[in-house]
C-alpha cells in the first residue's frame, strides 16, 4: 500500500467517524441559519463597535493591525503579514435580538498540529454582564450559509464577539432577527485599551479559543480594550513598531518579545531603545515587561529585560513594572501548561493570566 493510499483511507475513516460522531451527538453540530429570518449588517459600520484595530482611520480600511504605511525595510514581512490575523480584536454591540448569526468568507488559517481550529479561525461570543462580568455563550465558525446561535429569548443584551487568532477576517457580517432593535453599549471601566506587544504566545497560540488567550482573559476581567500586537516568531522590537505604539494613547502597555529576539545580542540591542522610544511620547504610561514564560536559556535573556526595567527605576520612573517569565506558569509547571514545550496550552494561559494580573491591576489602580 502507498502512503498517498494509505493516507486517502486514514481520511475517509476520519470523516466518517466524524459524521457518525455528528449523528450520535447534536452538540457537535454546528448551528446554521437554515430557514431562520436573519438580517446582516457590516461590522465595520454603526451600531457595531470595533475595538483592536488601533490604526484605522476609516470604516473602508481592512481589518489590519499595524499602520498600514509601515514598510519591509521598516518591520519584518511577517509581522507585516500576520497583521491581517486580528487576534485580540473584538465587536461590541447590544440588542434584543434572540439569536445572533454570523456570515463571513471562508476561514484563510491554515490547520496547525498543535492548536484546534476553533482557536485559529473561531470566533468567541459573550455576553456582558453588569459589574463588568461576561459569560461565554459559544464558540462559532461560519458556515457557508451563515452560523446561529440562539441567546436564551428577546432581551436587551451587551455582547463581545472576539475575532480569530490566525485567520483574515476580510467580511464579516453579523445577522440579528428583523425587527431587533439596536442600543448604545454599556461603557467598558476603561475607555483606553492594554496595548500588549510580543511573540506567538502573545497572538495566543495555541489556546482553544480565542477568548482564552491570556491577554484577552485580563481585559475581560478588568473590562477594558485591547490592542493585541502580537505577531508569531516576528516581534523583532523594530523602532518603527515602538514609534506605533506610542501614538496610541493607551491606558497601559506589556510588551514580551523575548522569545522572537533572533539572539540575546539582538534583544541586549533592541530592548532598552524599544522602551525609551515609548517613554519618551509616553512619559506616564504604565509600563509592564516580561520575559519569556520558559526557563530555557532564559537566564541572560531575562537579566537584559530585567536591566531595562531596573535602568528606568533607577533614573526614577515610577510607572515601570517587571514579571520574570519563570513564574508565569508557576506553579503547575511547564509539562502541564504547554503543547510543546514552548506555547501555551489553556491551562499555561490561565496561568500566565492569574501571575500577571494583579500587576497590572496594581498599574491600572484597579482593585
Amino acid at each position: 500500500m502507498t502512503r498517498k493510499l494509505a493516507a486517502l483511507l486514514i481520511f475517509a475513516f476520519v470523516a466518517a467517524y466524524a459524521q457518525e460522531a455528528l449523528q450520535i451527538d447534536e452538540n457537535f453540530r454546528q448551528a446554521t441559519v437554515g430557514q431562520t429570518e436573519v438580517v446582516y449588517a457590516d461590522i465595520r459600520k454603526p451600531p457595531f463597535v470595533l475595538q483592536g484595530f488601533a490604526f484605522r482611520q476609516s470604516p473602508d480600511e481592512s481589518l489590519y493591525r499595524l499602520p498600514t504605511n509601515l514598510t519591509k525595510e521598516q518591520v519584518n514581512q511577517g509581522a507585516l503579514s500576520l497583521a491581517n490575523n486580528p487576534t485580540g480584536c473584538a465587536v461590541l454591540f447590544r440588542t434584543d435580538s434572540p439569536f445572533i448569526a454570523l456570515l463571513s468568507d471562508p476561514p484563510t488559517g491554515a490547520a496547525m498540529p498543535h492548536m484546534p481550529a476553533t482557536g485559529v479561525s473561531g470566533y468567541d461570543l459573550y455576553e456582558r454582564l453588569p459589574n463588568h462580568k461576561e459569560r461565554f455563550i459559544r464558540n462559532i465558525r461560519t458556515a457557508k450559509d451563515g452560523s446561529i446561535t440562539w441567546t436564551g429569548g428577546k432581551a436587551m443584551r451587551d455582547y463581545i464577539l472576539y475575532l480569530p487568532l490566525y485567520s483574515t477576517v476580510k467580511k464579516l457580517e453579523i445577522g440579528v432577527a428583523p425587527d431587533a432593535k439596536f442600543e448604545p453599549i454599556t461603557p467598558q471601566r476603561l475607555q483606553k485599551p492594554i496595548v500588549f506587544y510580543g511573540s506567538s504566545i502573545t497572538q495566543g497560540g495555541c489556546c482553544s479559543r480565542p477568548a482564552n488567550n491570556y491577554t484577552t482573559m485580563i481585559c475581560r476581567a478588568l473590562d477594558v480594550p485591547q490592542v493585541n500586537l502580537g505577531f508569531s516568531g516576528s516581534a523583532k522590537g523594530e523602532p518603527a513598531v515602538a514609534e506605533a505604539i506610542a501614538q496610541i494613547d493607551a491606558a497601559m502597555f506589556v510588551y514580551d518579545y523575548d522569545h522572537n529576539a533572533p539572539s540575546l545580542e539582538h534583544l541586549q540591542k533592541t530592548h532598552e531603545p524599544f522602551f525609551k522610544i515609548i517613554r519618551e511620547k509616553r512619559p506616564d504610561l504604565p509600563i509592564l515587561m516580561l520575559s519569556k514564560p520558559d526557563t530555557a536559556n532564559g537566564g541572560a535573556r531575562r537579566d537584559t529585560i530585567k536591566k531595562t526595567y531596573e535602568n528606568a527605576v533607577a533614573a526614577g520612573d515610577k510607572n515601570v513594572y517587571f514579571i520574570n517569565g519563570d513564574t508565569l506558569f508557576s506553579p503547575i509547571g511547564l509539562d502541564f501548561c504547554t503543547v510543546d514545550g514552548c506555547h501555551p496550552n489553556d491551562i499555561g494561559f490561565y496561568q500566565m493570566y492569574v501571575n500577571t494580573l494583579p500587576t497590572i491591576k496594581q498599574a491600572l489602580k484597579i482593585e
